[in-house]
């Protein structure tokens, strides 16, 4: 499920800086359910330099929280203005609006592609607020959703029944669309074979879903099958998986941020 495009056609990396804890538990989370890829930051100074190494993302400002009004404009205006941050996109998020003038000075002097949104108690509404200005950015790029490389890791597997025997491969990455593994020894499957008992462990999770041999391809010294998941894996089994998925590239990211 490798894709062969640059990166920003693969979607964008969305960083909310110093969310609320409000947001982090209801917008955030939502946001990733909608496949895109968000991120949580509380520091500033790093989420500075990881930027440069996606310096297409696009951040979420939670003015309200974390610095001073006056250090949040300092801060904004200077990676909008670094040539190494240019194209970074930023949009603003406060709880509550008591001054006017500071929606003017974000929108219409510093010019925040991203909008100004106000978030109160209708989560609702702000979430459709927020992925509407994505959809507008092209946040998710070419791709519809977000997909998570695994680092061999000997607890991310699928098992299943073939040829009377159960055979167990290595997740290689992993979407809602499917996922790729490997196996120890290759056991020939067939494309469009269907498996009806797919057993997807996710560490500590064991999800259980049907899929169909889309492909496979060599990489380096081993076989790796691509399988899809078909229509009637269980829409819980989806949710689980966004969230793994956006818990793991959280983790990777923390990493980054170090």
């Amino acid at each position: 499920m490798a894709e062969n495009a640059n990166p920003s056609s693969l979607g964008k990396k969305i960083f909310f800086l110093h969310p609320s804890v409000l947001i982090q538990n209801q917008v955030i989370s939502e946001l990733a359910q909608e496949e895109f890829e968000v991120y949580i930051v509380k520091d500033e100074n790093k989420l500075r330099q990881v930027l440069k190494k996606y310096p297409d993302s696009i951040v979420f400002a939670s003015i309200n929280e974390g610095m001073k009004e006056s250090a949040w404009e300092e801060f904004i205006r200077s990676v909008m203005g670094s040539p190494e941050t240019a194209g970074v996109k930023f949009g603003i998020i406060v709880s509550s609006l008591l001054d006017e003038n500071i929606r003017e000075k974000y929108t219409e002097q510093i010019k925040t592609p991203c909008g100004f949104t106000v978030i109160r108690s209708d989560f609702g509404a702000a979430i459709r607020q927020l992925s509407a200005i994505l959809n507008g950015v092209d946040a998710k790029g070419r791709r519809k959703y977000v997909r998570m490389e695994i680092n061999h890791d000997p607890n991310v597997t699928v098992n299943f029944s073939f040829n009377g025997t159960y055979v167990t491969g290595l997740i290689k990455d992993i979407s809602v669309v499917g996922f790729s593994c490997s196996f120890a020894h290759d056991p020939e499957l067939a494309k469009n074979s269907l498996f009806g008992d797919l057993q997807i462990k996710l560490q500590a999770q064991l999800l259980k879903a049907e899929g169909i041999v889309f492909g496979s391809r060599v990489d380096g010294t081993e076989k790796v099958y691509v399988i899809l998941f078909t229509q009637r894996v269980d829409p819980s089994v989806r949710t689980k998986i966004r969230t793994y998925i956006q818990t793991h590239l959280q983790a990777k990211m923390d990493q980054e941020l170090k």
